[in-house]
């Protein structure tokens, strides 16, 4: 399912525009996997980080966005596996795990993250008391997740060309 890629309007209120770029650099993830093998899902192609695989990453936005939105934000426990006791980068490790289940997952989260942001101030500061990050404002973890999200764009761009060639950003 292909989504639509529109950058927010050139001029609009601050709150418009900052979800227009982070629906943006969302929709450029899923397009980065649109087309892709299941098999070059999971494989990895950069050798100093064998996690890196467009399954790895798409998991790892999935929790990272339930991180910051339901855990910092909101104060919910910290479940996931971000947050295990087992080897560092546990979001990561999805191997068996369908890239089409990952990216349902991911727009879930995403959808959640979204209400979340919609039903709040962006100056509202996050309320979990175990992590400092939870400080930040609801702004800042938008900025924040927009960068996360554009810097894994990036990543998918990459290996997506090292995996079969396919290019293109937007």
């Amino acid at each position: 399912m292909t989504l639509p890629r529109e950058r927010p309007p050139f001029s609009a209120d601050e709150r418009t525009q900052l979800t227009g770029w982070f629906r943006m650099q969302r929709e450029i993830v899923h397009f980065k996997c649109e087309g892709l093998a299941e098999e070059d899902a999971h494989r990895a192609v950069l050798p100093s980080s064998p996690l890196m695989t467009v399954a790895g990453i798409v998991s790892h936005l999935r929790w990272t966005e339930q991180t910051w939105f339901e855990v910092l934000f909101l104060g919910r426990p910290a479940e996931g596996p971000q947050f295990s006791e087992d080897p560092e980068d546990l979001d990561m490790r999805v191997e068996g795990v369908p890239l089409a289940r990952l990216l349902d997952d991911y727009r879930e989260q995403c959808a959640i993250s979204d209400e979340i942001i919609a039903a709040h101030d962006l100056d509202e500061v996050g309320r979990h008391p175990d992590f400092r990050s939870a400080a930040a404002s609801l702004r800042w973890m938008v900025i924040h997740m927009i960068e996360e999200t554009a810097r894994h764009a990036g990543h998918l761009d990459a290996v997506r060309e090292l995996l079969d060639g396919e290019t293109g950003y937007f």
